[in-house]
C-alpha cells in the first residue's frame, strides 16, 4: 500500500473506506481528507484521527494515491483547480464518482496520469462492499495492487479490462443494493398480509437473504442448483417459484438492469459535457 493517500471529499464512501483502511492497519497519519469547511471535516478527524485540509492542492502535494470522492456534477472544477499540484506529484488517481470516465477526469487533471475508475456500492458502508475497478493504460500492475488493497478494505473487487463495462458493474452491484431492498419491502408486506407482525416479517426477510447470500457465497454450486435444492416436487417453495416464473420475474429483472446500464451510459455523456 501506498505510504500517502488523500481523500478529495470526506463524505460517507470516503469515510467507509478510511475507516476499513485503517481497520487493516493503515496508520491515521499517512491519510489525509479534505473538504471546503473544517466544520465537515470534524467527524472523520475525530472519529479516524487523520489529517485534515481544506486546500485541495495541498493536500495532494506528497500524495502517492488521490481518490476523488466528490460529486460528478462538481468534479471539474475540483480537478481543474489543483491540476497544477497533481501534474507535479503525479499520484494514481482513483475516482469513486459515478458516470465520470477515465479519460474525462485524465484532461481535467492535465493528462498523462494513472487513473483507476472504481464503482462502489453502498454496503462497503458497513465493510461488505462489492467493487467494480477499471485501469487505463497508465496504470502499473503496482498500482493495480495498490488499488485492490485500498477497496479490499471495505469488501469484494473485481476488475474490469474494457471502462464500458462499469456500466454492467453499476447494473448488477452498484445499483442493486435498492434491487433487494425493493424485495425487502415486497415480502414484509407480503408477510403482513398473511397476518405476520411488520416487524417479525421484515427480520426473516432480512435474515433469510443473508443467509442465502452467505451460502452463495460459500457454496461449490451455482445460483441455480442451490435454488433446486429448496425445491421438492409439488412442495412450497416449487409452487412460489413457478409463480415467479409465470410472471416473468427474470424478465422484468434483465429490463430493469438494462435500464441502469443505459442510464449510467446516458449520465457518463451528460456529465462529461459529451
Amino acid at each position: 500500500m501506498a505510504t500517502q493517500i488523500t481523500f478529495i471529499g470526506a463524505g460517507n464512501m470516503a469515510g467507509a473506506i478510511i475507516g476499513g483502511l485503517i481497520d487493516s492497519g493503515m496508520a491515521p497519519t499517512s491519510i489525509t481528507a479534505t473538504s471546503p469547511s473544517d466544520a465537515a471535516l470534524e467527524p472523520v478527524n475525530e472519529r479516524f484521527g487523520i489529517n485534515t485540509q481544506t486546500d485541495n492542492s495541498t493536500a495532494v502535494a506528497n500524495a502517492d494515491v488521490v481518490v476523488l470522492a466528490v460529486k460528478p456534477q462538481i468534479m471539474r472544477d475540483v480537478c481543474e483547480n489543483m491540476r497544477d499540484s497533481i501534474q507535479h506529484q503525479r499520484p494514481l488517481i482513483i475516482s469513486i464518482a459515478a458516470g465520470l470516465d477515465a479519460t474525462t477526469i485524465d484532461t481535467w487533471l492535465g493528462g498523462g496520469l494513472a487513473v483507476v475508475r472504481c464503482m462502489p456500492n453502498t454496503p462497503s458502508l458497513v465493510g461488505c462492499g462489492a467493487s467494480g475497478l477499471y485501469a487505463n493504460a497508465a496504470v502499473s500492475e503496482q498500482q493495480r495492487q495498490t488499488a485492490t488493497q485500498l477497496m479490499e478494505a471495505v469488501g469484494l473487487v473485481e476488475w474490469v479490462e474494457e471502462e464500458r463495462l462499469l456500466d454492467a458493474v453499476t447494473a448488477v452491484s452498484g445499483s442493486a443494493p435498492a434491487y433487494f431492498f425493493l424485495m425487502f419491502e415486497a415480502m414484509e408486506a407480503a408477510g403482513v398480509k398473511l397476518g405476520l407482525p411488520a416487524a417479525t416479517a421484515r427480520r426473516l426477510a432480512i435474515q433469510t437473504a443473508l443467509g442465502a447470500a452467505r451460502m452463495a457465497q460459500q457454496s461449490e454450486h451455482d445460483p441455480a442448483t442451490l435454488k433446486k435444492n429448496v425445491m421438492s416436487p409439488g412442495g412450497t417453495t416449487e409452487r412460489a417459484i413457478e409463480h415467479m416464473e409465470n410472471a416473468q420475474l427474470r424478465k422484468t429483472i434483465q429490463d430493469a438492469m438494462d435500464a441502469c446500464a443505459h442510464r449510467a451510459q446516458e449520465m457518463g455523456k451528460e456529465l462529461a459535457g459529451k
